[in-house]
């Protein structure tokens, strides 16, 4: 499993760190949020890779077992909209991918069981790429 460092802006940071505080997560999924969280390296909006996971990302994952792929836009939970492919970044694919690279193979136990997902593509700023 290619895992890798999240590379987070501080406002993303200060998301999860609450959101872990508060939420009911499997032991499997708080465990690995606090290690995650825990090394994370933590930049400023100019030293963000192009490629890395963020609030209002749209973002391209395939399911390494199903083989198949999905696409959304993580968003503020205010925002969240299935029927415009809009997740909150606090549904369990949301945490599960903030702060990872194009490329990394990422595990989270879901509501259907352990997944394992890759990342195929990242676009930052997608809400603002928008039009309605």
């Amino acid at each position: 499993m290619k895992d890798s460092q999240l590379i987070i802006l501080q406002k993303d940071m200060d998301l999860l760190s609450q959101h872990l505080q508060k939420a009911v997560l499997s032991d499997f999924n708080r465990k690995k949020l606090l290690l995650e969280l825990h090394h994370a390296r933590v930049v400023p909006l100019e030293k963000l890779p192009y490629d890395a996971v963020a609030l209002n990302s749209f973002v391209e994952v395939l399911d390494l077992v199903s083989k198949q792929k999905f696409s959304f836009t993580l968003v503020a939970p205010a925002e969240a909209n299935l029927k415009k492919n809009r997740i909150s970044v606090f549904a369990p694919m949301g945490i599960a991918l903030l702060g990872y690279l194009v490329g990394a193979e990422v595990q989270w136990e879901m509501p259907g069981g352990l997944k394992s997902f890759k990342i195929l593509k990242v676009v930052q700023n997608a809400i603002e790429q928008q039009v309605e």
